[in-house]
């Protein structure tokens, strides 16, 4: 008995007209009734009552019926599961990124995949987006972790959903602390240290305004965490993404947010280029992620 001839006895069961069931299945009628014939004569019953106007079935016509779905059912599933199995991926996927709060984002991404695709590595690499992008550029990585605002115009990317909110970091004891958020005019006159990146600076200086003094700025950093240890050494307060540094200790450091400023992140990779089997499902698993804002 062949799964294709149940599958002809299902749909004249289901349609109740042996016609109707031969355009929905593309053969013939004569195609049709003949192999109803031949499973009747198979199975040594008869399986139809056969009318003027309909077809219906018999008790073993009602029996077969109930077995025939769950044999196809059990079929139809078996194949689903032959084919995730021949799409098994395994491979490297080399992800960039920066101290931002968008990274617990992109963990909890890189988890859901590594549920699906269990066999997939990772490759994890720091950095500020300016030196991820020549990173991506020279093909040492296949996606990276951008803050915006980053020049973008030659990558495919989705944007996230998490809002990266600026902070002011300073010692516990310092007036700051005291505030719900800070203003610019709260650090006038303050010894600032600020991103290495020069469009992330020209972000804060529009936002500083008139509390913008050139002299003040006494350092700059790529990495927040080397930062965080010159304002524990009381060489200023830092400007800094809230989210860079989520293991501070409040006994050493304090952390206020930027009155209105927040920055966005993308998720980008280089236009055209061949990937891997296992980049490909990554990426196709990114544009489809829950979070990412569509454009």
């Amino acid at each position: 008995m062949e799964t294709r001839v149940l599958r002809y006895f299902l749909a004249v069961a289901r349609e109740e007209n042996i016609t109707k069931a031969a355009e929905q299945l593309h053969i013939t009628q004569p195609t049709l009734s003949r192999q109803l014939a031949q499973l009747e004569e198979e199975l040594g019953v008869h399986l139809f009552e056969r009318g003027t106007r309909r077809t219906t079935l018999t008790s073993e016509g009602l029996l077969l019926r109930r077995r025939a779905e769950e044999i196809i059912e059990l079929m139809d599933k078996t194949e689903r599961e032959l084919a995730e199995q021949e799409e098994l991926v395994d491979g490297t996927v080399s992800i960039g990124w920066g101290e931002l709060e968008s990274v617990k984002f992109v963990a909890s991404m890189l988890h859901a995949f590594s549920e699906k695709y269990p066999l997939v590595r990772y490759r994890l690499y720091s950095a500020n987006a300016d030196h991820l992008k020549s990173q991506i550029d020279r093909g040492l990585l296949d996606v990276g972790l951008l803050l915006e605002p980053a020049d973008i115009s030659k990558y495919e990317f989705v944007r996230l959903g998490v809002k990266e909110r600026w902070a002011a970091v300073v010692l516990p004891d310092d007036p700051l602390v005291v505030l719900e958020s800070v203003r610019p005019d709260d650090l006038r006159g303050r010894r600032l240290i600020i991103p290495f990146r020069q469009n992330v600076q020209s972000e804060l200086f529009n936002w500083l305004g008139g509390a913008y003094d050139e002299k003040n700025v006494v350092c700059v950093s790529n990495m927040s965490t080397n930062a965080a240890i010159m304002v524990r050494a009381g060489f200023g307060c830092m400007l800094t993404i809230e989210g860079s540094l989520p293991y501070t200790d409040p006994s050493e450091l304090a952390i206020r947010p930027l009155d209105g400023l927040e920055s966005t992140s993308v998720l980008a990779w280089k236009r055209e280029q061949p990937f891997s089997p296992a980049v490909t499902k990554f990426i196709e698993f990114v544009k489809c992620f829950p979070g990412i804002e569509k454009r």
